[in-house]
């Protein structure tokens, strides 16, 4: 049927478009060379990417492609993919004869014809295409606008641009590869981060000044709060939880924590507390001079936490001319106030989480239990229940069974009722989701809690993980990087980042990280699982049985059947093939 004929149809779409920077000029050197270059990239590199990705490449030129997506969010995540496949695809080719590439997309209306595509969506995507720098990527801003807060890469805005044959200029925004937030090398290797655009800020833990040492718990409890509600601010940069509290107790120098955190700005504090008041003292200095910048005091009933931590964060939002989103000032609304027992047991049940181990996680339920008994309404317990019953599910921890998935789901989903902007909810749900192995729910629900709350390292480690398990190994690696830097002291994201990067067989990397999180959790049996498996599978055999009976030092009951039972890879084989490596060095597993 002939395209004049055709009824033609009309659709949204995302459109990328992708070709090759100087491919005359590489053609007029090496003709045979080029084309079988090219064709071998797209066949090894780009349509597998673009498969992964749910997307259709519905038109090649000699040297381009176009590929559309129902998704603008996929559209974006394949592209940043394969332009760092790319980068690694020409590691030892010589720059003269690489193949890069640019890459475009744009969100756009587009006519379907003879199964081609055509109209302004397209048009404009080849046009913003070659605006981007070779190996980088650049969107339309209406793409930047939908994905910002869905996915962890960090776009500079680059202008506006007049081009042939559109009658507005084209507002784009940038990525590239080689920004060093997204290099596992560099993060493993952990060079002095650098400063953010954003404002940046630490919150160090507040002191206890309550004259009873019993109550430190509670200073500590202020200060997450405070760093939680920090952290939803989108116009921030905050660092988390796990490395402000790497300070405590050491009065260190205000200049040094700048630095080794990569943060400008520093809040410490102290909070007395005598029966149900409490008194905060905050003050904010710049890190790079040392310089204070302002100081207040609070004094309150504690039902009135809440309200005081808003404050808090109203204070250095306008301290640093940082706007609040329509969403975020939504969000804060009307702070209700809080039974002062229940939140004293949702404080000391997060102590007793992070001590990791089934007496704490037993001693947390129960503290959280009773505290949704005095307060049906707080999403937040029910959200930690969910995350603990998952864990003992994971760690077979208080006879943890199956089941315990099932219950996480319960809680989560319930936590999520009762608040849809508790992040801690959408987060718990995404983990219940991930270990039931519903990967589209989960990475929904993670989405979701990076939206709420766009410095969760953990969520961030959360949408990292979800995609680790489903194979999506390249598109693993920026959300743990991301989660390194918001919590550069915690070791958890340098173990998940060298998992991945064992997976994509980039064994020297995988092992700094491995190696780093040993430094920084020396009793960890499941790192240890993995340096095994590197090992094996590099030959170096003697090391890799070593490792492997350090495993069962640490941990008698260690097991790999459970491993395989427990961890939800959508592909079954992947830890066969890890444990190929322990073969290879003659362990028996």
């Amino acid at each position: 049927m002939s395209m004049a004929n055709e009824p033609i149809t009309r659709r949204l779409a995302a459109i990328l478009a992708a070709d090759v920077v100087g491919y005359s000029r590489l053609m007029e050197r090496d003709e045979k060379s080029t084309y079988t270059q090219l064709m071998a990239r797209w066949k090894e590199v780009l349509e597998p990417l673009v498969a992964t990705h749910q997307g259709r490449v519905f038109k090649r030129t000699g040297d381009g492609v176009l590929v559309e997506f129902s998704s603008a969010v996929n559209a974006v995540e394949c592209a940043a993919a394969l332009q760092r496949a790319m980068a690694a695809a020409n590691k030892d080719v010589p720059a003269d004869l690489a193949i890069v590439l640019r890459v475009g997309v744009n969100l756009g209306d587009i006519m379907v014809a003879d199964s081609d595509l055509y109209g302004d969506g397209v048009n404009v995507a080849a046009r913003i295409e070659a605006l981007a720098r070779p190996g980088s990527v650049a969107i339309a801003d209406g793409v930047h606008e939908y994905v910002h807060g869905r996915i962890d890469l960090d776009f500079v805005d680059s202008g506006h641009h007049e081009v042939k044959n559109i009658e507005r200029p084209v507002h784009i925004w940038t990525w590239s590869p080689d920004d060093r937030t997204n290099d596992p090398v560099k993060i493993a290797t952990e060079a002095p981060p650098q400063l953010p655009k954003k404002p940046s800020i630490a919150v160090l833990p507040f002191d206890n000044m309550s004259g009873d040492p019993e109550q430190g718990y509670f200073a500590d409890g202020i200060t997450e709060d405070i760093i939680t509600d920090l952290s939803k601010v989108s116009g921030l940069f905050v660092i988390a939880r796990n490395s402000s509290f790497a300070y405590k107790g050491k009065a260190p120098d205000i200049r040094k924590v700048s630095r080794e955190l990569g943060v400008r700005y520093v809040l410490e504090g102290s909070v007395r507390r005598a029966a149900d008041r409490i008194r905060i003292n905050a003050q904010m200095i710049d890190g790079t001079t040392g310089g204070h910048l302002w100081a207040e005091r609070y004094d309150r009933g504690i039902e009135d936490i809440f309200a005081v931590q808003d404050e808090v964060t109203r204070t250095i939002v306008t301290a640093l001319k940082v706007k609040l989103t329509t969403g975020e000032e939504e969000r804060r609304g009307s702070l209700g106030k809080v039974d002062p027992e229940a939140y004293d047991l949702l404080v000391r049940s997060r102590q007793a989480i992070l001590q990791f181990n089934a007496v704490s996680s037993a001693e947390a339920r129960s503290m959280l239990e009773r505290a949704i008994a005095i307060d049906p309404g707080l999403a937040a317990a029910y959200a930690s229940l969910a995350i603990i019953a998952l864990t003992d599910f994971i760690n077979r921890w208080n006879g943890g069974t199956a089941d315990d998935l099932e219950r996480a789901l319960e809680l989560a989903q319930r936590a999520v009722d009762i608040d849809d902007n508790e992040p801690h909810g959408h987060h718990a749900l995404s983990l219940a989701h991930c270990w039931m192995r519903h990967f589209d729910e989960a990475e929904h629900a993670a989405q979701r809690a990076i939206e709420l709350d766009p410095n969760s390292a953990s969520c961030h480690t959360a949408l990292g993980t979800i995609r680790d398990f489903q194979g999506r190994y390249e598109d693993a690696l920026p959300f743990y990087t991301r989660a390194h830097r918001l919590d550069p002291q915690f070791d958890l994201s340098l173990h998940f980042l060298g998992r991945t990067l064992l997976n994509l067989g980039r064994f020297g990397e995988a092992e700094i990280a491995f190696k780093r999180r040993l430094a920084l959790a020396p009793r960890s049996d499941m790192t240890r699982l993995y340096l095994a498996c590197l090992y094996g599978r590099t030959g170096r055999h003697e090391e890799a049985r070593r490792y492997w009976r350090e495993v069962f030092e640490v941990n008698p009951n260690f097991s790999i059947n459970h491993l395989k039972r427990a961890l939800p890879y959508r592909d079954p084989t992947v830890l066969d093939r890890l444990a190929d490596g322990l073969r290879e060095a003659g362990v028996s597993i």
